[in-house]
């Protein structure tokens, strides 16, 4: 039988004070104390890692209130333009980085698998392959920094969170997405949400830890909201349905388009 390395400590906080969370045994995961930080405990391997990014989809839909929304997004972003340069952490096919691009932004990805690469090239966007590593960019490089749905995806949150805060310019803004632990679905399902994956999910964040890990890592929070709810999450958590968590058809797409 293989073993794998193991966390020893909490990887934001360092407390070696590690205890299982009961129900979730199956995805690894541990809760530290005092901070209450849910992460899985088992490392898994670069190799491990590129197979299961091998299998996304390169073809994903992009909805047009998801173009809106980064419309607005992107509003709220120009008070912090100086440099014109934007940086998005595990861009996927750069849906995002295109529309900044149209308009007027310098724009740079970071992406794991070929093809993420080479789709993202074809639209203009400046790549670097694997995890973020600071010497790629020089120091205060970016007016903006964005990561939507991938601190999640990474078990070395500190060392991400002071690579960003490094590439970041003074005044410059850093804006996240990613699942809340205490959703209600996660709730609701437990051990059957599906957003409990390994090894796709490795770090499980609150308000709390979320607040814990930046401000202790030289952030100042200018916003933290949850919202939402996917009703495609809890069908195809309960199997009765084998929807695409992104598609024109999907329960959610359905609801955001008639709201």
């Amino acid at each position: 039988m293989a073993t794998y390395p193991e966390h020893k400590e909490c990887l934001i906080s360092g407390s070696a004070n590690l205890k299982p969370v009961k129900g979730y045994e199956k995805f690894y995961l541990v809760k530290s104390k005092p901070v209450g930080f849910v992460f899985c405990s088992r490392i898994p391997t670069v190799e491990e890692l590129i197979a299961h990014y091998n299998t996304y989809s390169r073809e994903d839909y992009l909805s047009p209130v998801t173009i809106k929304r980064y419309h607005e997004l992107l509003d709220g972003f120009e008070p912090y333009r100086k440099t014109g340069r934007i940086l998005d952490i595990g861009c996927g096919i750069g849906f995002f980085l295109s529309v900044a691009r149209e308009r007027g932004w310098e724009v740079y990805g970071t992406e794991y698998t070929d093809a993420a690469i080479a789709k993202c090239r074809e639209k203009g966007i400046r790549m670097q392959q694997g995890k973020l590593d600071p010497t790629w960019y020089p120091e205060g490089h970016f007016d903006i920094i964005t990561s939507f749905e991938v601190i999640e995806h990474i078990n070395n949150p500190k060392e991400e969170i002071g690579n960003i805060r490094r590439l970041l310019r003074k005044g410059g803004l850093f804006y996240f997405t990613t699942p809340n632990f205490n959703a209600l679905e996660r709730y609701m399902l437990k051990a059957e949400y599906n957003i409990l994956h390994y090894p796709e999910h490795l770090s499980y964040y609150t308000k709390r830890t979320i607040h814990y890990l930046l401000s202790h890592n030289g952030f100042t929070r200018k916003k933290l909201i949850t919202t939402g709810i996917s009703i495609t999450r809890i069908k195809t958590s309960l199997k009765v349905s084998k929807e695409n968590f992104v598609s024109s058809v999907s329960a959610d797409e359905k609801m955001r388009v008639g709201l």
